[in-house]
């Protein structure tokens, strides 16, 4: 299997460059495109933040973390997280140099979920109607 290497180009995605190496490919110049950083809660203490680049080549590596996801906002990227299942993602993904920090926030999460805050978005969350949203309510204030 050939190395993966991350790469910024003009449009996001996972191509093969003409030696037959894999580059993730991902807007670095325009952090409007990007979306905004992430921040990852475990509900008690500890977090680790993304800013825009940083998340938006998490994403690009992961996927949209819809595998993960145990509960989440229609309107943006807050959510919750299956623990277990996130560090299982980031162990398959290929590596991101933050991967190491998630990973020691999962596995140490008091609970079996990771909240995840958009941080970019505006949004007041007024279609997250499951019961999930009570709870990210709750461990994101704390």
């Amino acid at each position: 299997m050939r190395p993966l290497i991350l790469s910024a180009f003009s449009s996001p995605g996972v191509q093969p460059d003409r030696l037959g190496t894999t580059v993730a490919t991902v807007p670095l110049a325009d952090r409007r495109r990007l979306g905004g950083g992430l921040t990852f809660l475990d509900g008690e203490l500890s977090q680790v933040a993304f800013d825009a680049e940083e998340a938006a080549t998490l994403l690009a590596l992961v996927g949209n973390l819809d595998r993960v996801t145990v509960s989440a906002c229609p309107g943006c990227r807050s959510r919750i997280l299956a623990a277990v299942a996130l560090v299982d993602l980031l162990d398959a993904a290929p590596p991101h140099p933050r991967a190491p920090e998630l990973v020691e926030l999962a596995d140490e999460a008091p609970t079996l979920h990771v909240y995840l805050v958009d941080g970019a978005s505006q949004c007041t969350h007024d279609g997250w109607l499951d019961p999930g949203y009570d709870e990210w309510l709750d461990a994101v204030e704390t």
